[in-house]
């Protein structure tokens, strides 16, 4: 068997079996890496007061490692640009979002960030936006996606930054902030009847995605399945190999007896004997 396993073409496929091994092996661990989510930023990062372009760059994706943020930006409101979104729920009673357009100091391309002022439970409580210089502080947050469905008297259906980018005909932040303050030089602005909307982050939990898992030892399999089929080629060429060599012994002994019997002229117990140098001298 080792000296089958030693040939030059098995020595070969031995190599190649033990590349393809690697590439699964490298593949399991990347389904393993990517089965457990990542945590969210712990509080003590997201709590502490960052500015906004440190934290965060407009036409990009916020990722789950920046989402929750506390930060703060300072600009102006864009008063005209004012939307609510409909179905939010404050202390379980349903109202509304009001939400601004806030043009930020020093964002590239003069972008917008959506800012939730406040929650409402009536169209008509909501208080314009303060003119003038303004600070913000609040909670960065990922845009909700958008729902299909006509904008009426400035309601929209979700908070997808993406519509409305659409509905203030400007560039902006793929993103919104919950504002927690909003001041205008120096003093708190006045809110009326808005309530502010105070969103906690995320739950430190990591979930495991078991499909991926299931993935990662389907190519643990694979790649002892490689190695194990080199090793059934070898074992069966090895197998092979003995058979032609009881099927060479087979014909050999028979056509030495072939060869005694025309020679000697017998059939008898002594066929295909050689004749001792004694019995010829007889």
């Amino acid at each position: 068997m080792l000296k089958t396993a030693l040939q030059p073409r098995w020595i070969a496929a031995l190599l190649l079996a033990l590349a393809i091994s690697t590439v699964f092996v490298v593949l399991s661990q990347w389904q393993f890496s990517t089965a457990e989510s990542d945590l969210p930023p712990s509080t003590d990062r997201t709590e502490t007061v960052r500015p906004l372009t440190e934290v965060f760059t407009p036409g990009i994706e916020l990722l789950g490692t920046t989402a929750d943020q506390m930060v703060s930006m300072t600009g102006s409101f864009r008063t005209e640009d004012t939307v609510l979104v409909e179905n939010r729920l404050y202390d379980g009673e349903q109202g509304y979002w009001v939400v601004t357009a806030f043009a930020v100091d020093g964002a590239p391309d003069d972008a917008v960030m959506p800012v939730v002022r406040g929650w409402v439970a009536e169209t008509e409580d909501a208080v314009p936006a303060p003119a003038g210089e303004s600070a913000v502080v609040g909670r960065l947050l990922p845009p909700e996606a958008p729902i299909a469905q006509p904008v009426e008297d400035g309601i929209l259906p979700s908070l997808a930054s993406s519509e409305l980018i659409n509905v203030w005909d400007t560039p902006g932040y793929s993103a919104f902030v919950t504002a927690d303050e909003i001041t205008v030089n120096g003093e708190a602005a006045d809110t009326g009847n808005m309530r502010v909307v105070d969103i906690q982050a995320q739950p430190q939990e990591t979930s495991v995605n078991w499909m991926n898992v299931f993935y990662a030892i389907e190519w643990v399999v694979f790649a002892g399945f490689s190695v194990f089929l080199w090793w059934r080629l070898v074992a069966d060429a090895h197998a092979r190999s003995l058979e032609d060599e009881d099927d060479d012994e087979y014909y050999y002994d028979d056509d030495y007896d072939d060869d005694d019997d025309t020679n000697n002229g017998s059939d008898g117990p002594q066929a295909g004997r050689p004749v001792p140098n004694s019995e010829v001298q007889q």
